[in-house]
């Protein structure tokens, strides 16, 4: 009798304390049943951290790092999509914001952008390295390892995060859909166009037009995974100016085509983003808004 795929994920907020700092921290049992391995692709995202027990996937990007057996992956700001293989496998993801990143990684996230790295030894993520070694305990504990998450990030609470005033205003500006062009970011952030320019890579990853233009084709992306029958036409941004315009953002962002993509099986993300809708009101990272206050 064959074995059909399992996937489980469960979403929990961050804590208050911790909340403008992550997007989510979530747990994920994968069994690929008779197929062995489950291959999926995410889409651009912010930075993110997982941590997985007690095998680990296969993960690269196109024509760029490959990564097996490490049990703690590192990836930076994204504007490509990630590939992995997942074996039968638990994880635990931790979703960082712009802000996150200022805090408890630091190092410009411009020259971490795409990066995809075995966190326990990258020098720009091996200080959380003790988090991965001690996270799992002998027999499986959401409870304790959701514990030991949260207390590890407040142990860290003292480092100071630079520019957080503006990095907030950025990331509020980004993700408010009326905000379009370049100009209108830099309206909004009440700042010179250099100065977001240079936060904007420093805090975000890339420059400011094509953060924007990551969140036009994210929400559209988005919406089409949540309700395919709009078909790419229905679920397409309305600050596009045509189908054209579209298409070519997909191939830049995901590297196919728009028939490609939903031709293709995407048995993790669809699950991910839908459950990931009715836990925290947003599918994908990139749609989070940065926490009032």
């Amino acid at each position: 009798m064959s074995s059909q795929p399992l996937i489980t994920v469960q979403f929990h907020e961050p804590p208050e304390d911790l909340r403008k700092y992550f997007t989510t921290f979530y747990h994920t049992e994968i069994d690929p049943g008779d197929v062995g391995t489950l291959r999926d692709s995410l889409h651009p995202e912010w930075a993110g951290l997982r941590i997985f027990s007690p095998q680990s996937p296969k993960a690269w990007f196109d024509a760029g790092d490959e990564l097996s057996n490490a049990a703690f992956i590192a990836t930076g700001p994204s504007s490509r999509p990630l590939h992995f293989a997942l074996p039968r496998t638990r994880l635990w993801g931790i979703g960082l914001l712009p802000l996150g990143w200022a805090k408890y990684i630091t190092h410009d996230a411009g020259a971490c952008a795409n990066l995809l790295c075995d966190g326990m030894t990258n020098p720009h993520t091996a200080h959380i390295a003790s988090l991965a070694e001690r996270l799992y305990g002998p027999e499986p504990d959401q409870a304790a390892e959701l514990a030991r998450i949260t207390a590890f990030f407040r142990s860290l609470a003292d480092r100071p995060v630079p520019d957080a005033a503006r990095i907030v205003a950025i990331h509020t500006a980004l993700v408010a859909s009326e905000v379009v062009t370049v100009s209108d970011l830099v309206e909004r952030v009440a700042a010179s166009q250099r100065t977001v320019e240079r936060l904007c890579y420093r805090h975000f990853g890339f420059s400011p037009k094509r953060l924007l233009r990551r969140q036009r084709f994210m929400r559209s992306l988005a919406q089409f995974m949540l309700d395919p029958s709009l078909k790419w036409v229905g679920a397409m941004d309305s600050s596009y100016h045509d189908q054209a315009q579209f298409v070519r953002d997909f191939r830049e962002f995901m590297g196919i085509s728009p028939s490609e993509y939903a031709s293709t099986p995407h048995p993790v993300l669809e699950r991910f983003m839908r459950e990931r809708m009715k836990a925290h009101g947003a599918p994908v990272q990139t749609l989070d808004k940065p926490p009032a206050g």
